[in-house]
């Protein structure tokens, strides 16, 4: 078996190192810049589910109406049959129209316990 490198490392001229497009040079090395990040428009930083991840919009309604009242108003099979936040996640995160439907319950229900509070 032959242990020996098969490439030499030989040093290199700086000036032959074109610099890519999102870096900066410092001391000699290549350091990546950062990038910018898109500022939130005041439009979604007032929607009520901004910020909000979707485990605790589902860990709120489970703990509000229960898993059967859940079945009942969404239709899915991961309400129905041996309901467990796991699998109801991956479910919802992967079909926009029982995400979207289980967003809409979460505001409704947040609706309703603002109409309790001013009670």
């Amino acid at each position: 078996m032959d242990t020996e490198k098969k490439h030499e490392n030989k040093p290199t001229d700086k000036a032959d190192i074109a610099l890519e497009p999102n870096t900066i040079e410092d001391k000699d090395e290549k350091i990546p810049s950062k990038t910018n990040k898109r500022q939130a428009t005041q439009e979604q930083l007032d929607h009520p589910l901004h910020g909000v991840k979707l485990v605790q919009i589902l860990e709120s309604l489970v703990e509000h109406y229960g898993w059967k009242y859940l079945a009942d108003e969404v239709n899915i099979l991961c309400f129905k049959h041996n309901p467990t936040m796991k699998i109801s996640l991956k479910f919802l995160r992967k079909f926009k129209w029982a995400r979207e439907h289980v967003e809409d319950l979460y505001m409704d229900m947040l609706e309703e316990e603002a109409y309790q509070k001013r009670k």
